[in-house]
């Protein structure tokens, strides 16, 4: 088994994958995406493909109150438009996945300014956080998702 952690931004869609065990998840990089997260949708199933993902974890930006606003909306719509997309492609053969991925959902609040201190804890300089902190953030969406898990002991 293998999860995909995603981190949806404006400039840039973090990734992160977990480890077969659903122990640890590891940034493996970033879509530019110029304003359009939508753009992704497309390079986000490749990984998907090329990874054998089976779940699919979507950072949704909810307000500190806990309220759904208009990014946590958006993220609603773009995890839809990928189950829509992978469907499709499925369905006409033109996908490799041997089955349709769970997409869910995963409160992200504040988890830019958590993988901000971690970067710094890295020794990472507040100069070149900019182009990892969206896949840092997909880390820990991700971490946050298999640390819940249910049945974290049952598939070992």
């Amino acid at each position: 088994m293998v999860w995909l952690g995603i981190d949806l931004g404006d400039a840039r869609v973090g990734l992160a994958l977990s480890d077969p065990e659903l122990t640890f998840a590891h940034p493996i990089g970033n879509i530019r995406v110029y304003g359009d997260s939508f753009q992704a949708l497309d390079e986000v199933i490749d990984v998907i493909e090329d990874e054998s993902v089976d779940h699919v974890v979507v950072g949704l930006p909810l307000m500190l109150d806990g309220t759904e606003g208009k990014s946590a909306k958006k993220a609603r719509r773009w995890a839809v438009n990928l189950t829509k997309r992978i469907r499709n492609l499925m369905d006409e053969g033109e996908c490799r996945i041997p089955q349709l991925p769970q997409v869910t959902l995963v409160d992200e609040r504040l988890t830019t300014v958590s993988a901000h201190r971690q970067l710094q804890q890295a020794h990472v300089s507040g100069r070149k956080h900019r182009p990892v902190v969206d896949q840092q953030s997909a880390v820990v969406i991700l971490q946050s998702a298999l640390d819940g898990r249910e049945d974290k002991g049952a598939d070992q």
